[in-house]
C-alpha cells in the first residue's frame, strides 16, 4: 500500500500496476510524475513534489522514471520530462507537461479541492 505524505517510486511494472490498482480502489487523485535521472528539470522538481505530498496525505504520489519502465511511459504517451499525469478512478483528469512549479500546484490543488467538495 502507497504511504501517505510521500512520493511512491515504481521500479517494477508489478509494483507500478499495483500502485494504479490501489489508487483506483481507493478514489483517491493520483498525481504520478514520469521523470529521467538526467532530466535537470526534473530534479529541480521533485523537491517541491516531495513537500507537497507530505502537506496533501490524501493524494497518491507517484513517481515512474522513464528510462527505467519504458513500457510505462509509452502505454501513457509519455513525450517529455517531467510530465505529470492526473489520475482519478484509471481516467486521465489533467496533464502539467514540464517542471511549472506554479501550475503543477494549482492543479493539485483544483483536483485535490474537488476530492474534498465531493466528500
Amino acid at each position: 500500500m502507497a504511504e501517505e505524505g510521500q512520493v511512491i517510486s515504481c521500479h517494477t511494472v508489478e509494483s507500478w500496476n499495483q500502485q494504479l490498482q490501489l489508487a483506483n480502489a481507493s478514489k483517491k487523485l493520483m498525481v504520478v510524475d514520469f521523470t529521467a535521472s538526467w532530466c535537470g528539470p526534473c530534479r529541480a522538481i521533485a523537491p517541491l513534489l516531495a513537500e507537497i505530498a507530505k502537506k496533501l496525505p490524501a493524494v497518491i504520489f507517484l513517481k515512474v522514471d522513464v528510462d527505467e519502465l519504458q513500457r510505462v511511459a509509452q502505454d501513457w504517451a509519455i513525450e517529455a520530462m517531467p510530465t505529470f499525469i492526473f489520475l482519478k478512478e484509471g481516467n486521465i483528469v489533467d496533464k502539467v507537461v514540464g517542471a511549472n512549479k506554479d501550475q503543477l500546484q494549482r492543479k493539485i490543488e483544483l483536483h485535490s479541492s474537488e476530492l474534498v467538495q465531493k466528500a
